[in-house]
């Protein structure tokens, strides 16, 4: 078969499949065309999920009847006055998205600059059908409809129009986010969705963008090393998500979505967070323009790095030390969905029951004595009995709390936010009162952090303490997994676990870390064993014992249904307050919730 040159059609509809492989992927070209211009307010308009109709309105700059027709044909951009590709200050470069879109849709586009007049070109799949003069204010529109009507194959693909709406919204939000000096509004089917005025600030731009109640529950980023600087904001490990569509990464105000920032945001949050739970983070990174690479990727949604490792440690080691600042702060208030079960029950009808002084009552025909020895009158007997209180009886089974006396004062706040501890409830959780509401702590959830802390603390040179076996256990187990712990008994050691080689398919435990106490050592090392397996391949020894120590934390700390002296619940909410991370436990849940006097009250009507 002989090598043809392809038509001019034919390479637009390829290179559509390229940029254009939806209408969100359509609408984000025309936004970014928008911000590239100088809008300070952009509108948007969907219908049906963008595949019926996209619209794009700005106040821009806005183009000239010559520079129109130059915009709709490829590779004719204003956004690279040189050939410096590798210092891209814009959104766009290529000068592909307007003909890509244009040959799979009905495209009209109209502009006005300053002081001229507006013109309106109108592409239908790659032929312009009509052009001439149009009325409008400066700046651009740009109205997309039919999206592949007329490339039933790429159609198909398709999704629904409520899950094209959902990602054209997303682009918005995102880009948006970038800048938050532009306003934009969005609406869909005829009713707005989203209104963000301009000349915000970004914390105020992603508080708008995102869940409401992210602001109580983030930590600010701002750190800068060299030319490069990383601002933005990070949730609380306990204020997580499902799934990681609530990250937003920003390179040079360039919404991407990178598997190196990605990447390095799970190793910031790594035995903070259950694996299948995600942070919500708005990170915005800096960087000269020179040291990063935007033209690797058709919808420029992916950058390469010139020293991808600066990054990562940057990223993972600021938002490691903006969490540790944190202390044991987390997500303070129970949800509104919890704290909407403390209902108030109805009263059921009492059932029948015995009175109090029943059994120590005299009955009318029985002889009975006064309480100072006189004969008590029968008609005194009955009417004392008329009068008598009926209260329940006592319960069969009595409920699972347990308080002893704590008088001590409530602390101040400051000092001591988590209070001081009251009592127990189910063996399981701490009640504590503090200067400013009700404190309720997971014992095992916070104790497993306050082992894991310590442990991590021995990986870091302060060796943990261990606890020789008067008889060294034998465990057995098969030769691959001794492999793998003989070459990180080293490692372990420092974790206070020691252990040795005993024979092709065993190994010899002869201590374990003393803050563990008695445990099994053999579903210990078993479990050690398991980890260093299981995790991947491509993380180093010492980011697995990371994982190992989760782990170990796990087999020692204090187990849900022990009872606990109110002395021993203090030492561990004082312990909380002074460990970082200690909000929350290895799987990213809270450790303690707090009740504030005002939603007490609200419980029982006082407010």
């Amino acid at each position: 078969m002989s090598i043809r040159r392809l038509p001019e059609t034919l390479v637009n509809r390829i290179a559509a499949g390229e940029v254009v492989e939806r209408p969100a992927a359509a609408l984000k070209e025309l936004v970014e065309n928008a911000i590239d211009a100088g809008a300070t307010r952009i509108s948007v308009r969907i219908a049906d999920g963008g595949i019926s109709r996209l619209e794009v309105e700005d106040d821009g700059c806005g183009m000239t009847a010559a520079d129109m027709a130059l915009a709709l044909e490829r590779h004719a951009t204003s956004k690279l006055p040189d050939d410096a590709i590798e210092d891209v200050r814009t959104l766009g470069f290529r000068g592909e998205a307007l003909p890509s879109i244009a040959s799979v849709a009905r495209l009209m586009l109209e502009s006005r600059v300053a002081g001229g007049d507006g013109w309106r070109r109108v592409v239908d799949n790659g032929v312009v059908v009509a052009e001439g003069p149009a009325a409008l204010a400066n700046g651009t529109r740009v109205v997309v409809e039919d999206l592949f009507a007329r490339v039933p194959a790429r159609r198909k693909f398709l999704r629904s129009g409520r899950s094209e709406y959902a990602a054209c919204l997303d682009v918005v939000k995102r880009l948006a986010m970038a800048r938050p000096d532009v306003g934009f509004t969005v609406e869909h089917d005829g009713r707005r969705v989203l209104d963000v005025q301009g000349g915000q600030d970004q914390l105020s731009r992603v508080a708008a963008l995102t869940q409401r109640d992210l602001a109580a529950n983030s930590i600010g980023v701002d750190l800068d090393r060299g030319d490069v600087h990383i601002g933005g904001v990070i949730s609380l490990p306990t204020y997580n998500r499902g799934i990681a569509d609530h990250q937003y990464l920003f390179v040079n105000g360039r919404p991407v979505k990178d598997r190196l920032l990605v990447g390095a945001l799970r190793g910031a949050y790594a035995d903070l967070l259950a694996r299948d739970r995600h942070p919500v983070v708005a990170l915005f990174l800096d960087v000269p323009t020179g040291e990063v690479d935007v033209n690797v990727h058709p919808a420029k949604t992916e950058v390469r790095f010139r020293d991808p490792q600066l990054i990562r440690g940057m990223i993972v080691g600021g938002l490691r030390r903006a969490l540790d600042d944190q202390g044991f702060r987390s997500v303070q208030r129970p949800a509104e969905a919890a704290l909407a079960a403390w209902q108030q029950e109805p009263v059921a009808p009492p059932a029948p029951v015995q009175t109090l002084f029943a059994a120590h009552l005299p009955y009318p025909h029985a002889p009975a004595t006064h309480l100072f020895g006189a004969d008590d009158d029968p008609a005194t007997h009955a009417l004392l009995r008329d009068r008598i209180v009926n209260f329940a009886p006592p319960p069969t089974a009595m409920p699972m709390g347990r308080a002893e006396a704590a008088t001590a004062p409530v602390p101040q706040g400051d000092a001591h936010p988590l209070g001081i501890a009251r009592g127990q409830i189910a063996r399981t959780y701490i009640v504590a009162e503090a200067e400013d509401g009700l404190v309720i702590v997971d014992q095992h959830a916070a104790h497993e952090r306050l082992v894991l802390e310590q442990l991590r603390r021995g990986m870091g040179g302060q060796a943990v303490p261990s606890q020789g076996l008067l008889l060294p256990e034998v465990v057995e187990l098969d030769e691959p997994a001794c492999d793998r712990l003989e070459a990180a008994a080293a490692q372990l050691a420092t974790l206070g676990v020691e252990l040795e080689r005993f024979g092709p398919a065993a190994v010899m435990v002869r201590a374990t870390p003393a803050m563990l106490g008695a445990i099994d050592c053999r579903k210990l090392v078993t479990d050690i064993a398991d980890d260093l397996a299981g995790y991947d391949a491509a993380l180093g020894l010492n980011e697995k014992l990371e994982l190992v120590a989760a782990t170990m934390a796990c087999h020692g700390s204090v187990r849900a249904g022990r009872t606990l002296s109110v002395a021993e619940m203090n030492a561990l909410l004082r312990t909380m307050e002074v460990t970082p991370h200690s909000g929350q436990c290895n799987h990213g849940r809270p450790t303690w919730v707090k009740l504030a006097m005002d939603d007490v009250e609200r419980l029982f009507g006082r407010k």
